[in-house]
């Protein structure tokens, strides 16, 4: 078995396996939901060829001259944040000219390339969603070419290259000293070359870029790749190793669903026309006109969606125990008037223990100790009527929504404080417990 003939068997094993890879990777996953995971893509573009070998080393003449134009297709299927998988197909020329004396050589060879990539990309590492991400690759494929070279002029005489650097179409003679005309390479490449029988090689390219990021699925890569070539023979001398260089620009697309459409896709079948006009709480006022949203079931409200208060004194209707109290009287939680004179005597009582009882509470801070002050609490609220309000930012705390905090209560917020759950900060605890000795 041939070295040429195994390189070829482990192309194209490893070409078949890349395409079912890819194959797989296309296909839907049980729970794959276009979530921000990449999709196969498809990349398009054009390279500036740019040879390396024998052929070349001998001249004056510019690099650019020896430049040909490539094109190339690649399908790629990204798994994880940052490895995927890229299979390349490339078409073009690679050409090199030697102008010295004695070194005249010159060539031009079609090439066809197919190679598969392992690609590194950095767009979901450095930053979410950048504008512009750099990436690596590398991979293994095989080339054919075929070489020819520009030997003869357009009337089919072979060039004659003279010491003094120009092209005659007489050899260099005496015989030929007035009669040879100068003439021009045509650089028609006309001439098959055999180059020792071979029209294919193992290549490896290696390179890197820019991937510049317009949309959710398209974006423009610039890179450069550098491939070797495991063949001496693409410009016919067997002299050097072979490789050229590749600066190369594409568009990509990825076959993914944009953001928009993604979030379009989400709200399906929902009527926002409905959604807007919705009442949640069934008290005829829609939601998006609705000012107190969760009005119990059967209450009256206002155009507002407000629960009526007949008397303006704070309290709903359906809440107040003395529906019509005069305006401008005080009232507590219920609605019922309250006795000033008395709350202030029974209120002065409270205030002047709280001092003790933060006292003892910073000494001995025992569930115990809680369960006697709110005990006390609780006898005054009993005597003098009087139901306090919560403050909004402290409303968490009260668990069973009865309109006090207990014992048990500031227990439960003070343990969740420490868990790292809740919504409670040291100066919101401190208001709390500041709170509960008030109330």
């Amino acid at each position: 078995m041939t070295t040429k003939f195994m390189m070829r068997n482990v192309l194209t094993i490893g070409l078949l396996v890349g395409s079912r890879f890819l194959t797989f990777s296309q296909a839907p996953a049980a729970d794959d939901s276009d979530d921000g995971k990449h999709k196969i893509s498809v990349m398009l573009g054009v390279s500036a060829l740019k040879y390396f070998g024998y052929v070349g080393t001998h001249s004056n003449l510019s690099p650019i001259l020896d430049t040909r134009l490539g094109y190339f297709l690649s399908v790629e299927q990204r798994f994880g944040k940052i490895f995927g998988v890229e299979l390349t197909g490339i078409y073009g020329q690679l050409a090199g000219t030697d102008n010295a004396v004695g070194q005249h050589l010159n060539f031009q060879s079609q090439i066809m390339q197919g190679h598969l990539m392992l690609t590194a990309n950095f767009d979901k590492v450095l930053k979410e969603d950048p504008a512009v991400s750099p990436f690596l690759n590398v991979g293994i494929g095989y080339m054919m070419y075929s070489t020819y070279s520009d030997l003869k002029d357009g009337n089919g005489k072979s060039y004659n290259y003279w010491p003094d650097g120009s092209i005659r179409t007489q050899p260099d003679s005496l015989q030929y000293q007035s009669t040879a005309t100068v003439t021009k390479r045509d650089y028609k490449y006309e001439t098959k070359m055999n180059t020792n029988g071979q029209t294919g090689c193992l290549v490896m390219p290696f390179g890197g870029g820019l991937n510049f990021h317009f949309s959710d699925r398209l974006t423009t890569s610039i890179g450069v790749n550098y491939t070797m070539c495991f063949t001496n023979w693409i410009d016919n001398t067997g002299l050097k190793p072979n490789s050229y260089l590749s600066a190369n620009v594409g568009i990509q697309y990825e076959f993914k669903k944009s953001k928009k459409e993604k979030e379009e896709e989400g709200y399906k079948g929902v009527n926002f026309a409905n959604v807007d006009h919705m009442d949640a709480d069934k008290d005829g006022v829609p939601d998006d006109r609705d000012d107190c949203l969760g009005t119990p079931e059967g209450v009256k409200v206002d155009r507002r969606g407000c629960p009526l208060d007949s008397d303006h004194d704070g309290v709903a209707d359906y809440l107040d125990k003395e529906p019509n109290t005069p305006k401008g009287t005080k009232v507590d939680g219920t609605g019922k008037k309250i006795n000033e004179e008395e709350e202030a005597k029974h209120q002065l009582a409270w205030d002047s223990e709280a001092p003790e009882r933060s006292r003892e509470f910073n000494v001995a801070p025992s569930k115990e100790y809680l369960e006697k002050v709110e005990r006390d609490a609780q006898k005054v609220r009993a005597k003098s009527n009087k139901v306090s309000r919560i403050p909004a930012d402290l409303q968490s705390a009260d668990i069973d929504k009865n309109g006090f905090i207990s014992a048990n209560e500031i227990t439960k917020t003070i343990d969740s404080f420490f868990e790292g759950t809740g919504d409670f900060t040291v100066e919101k605890i401190n208001k709390l417990i500041d709170y509960f000795f008030e109330q």
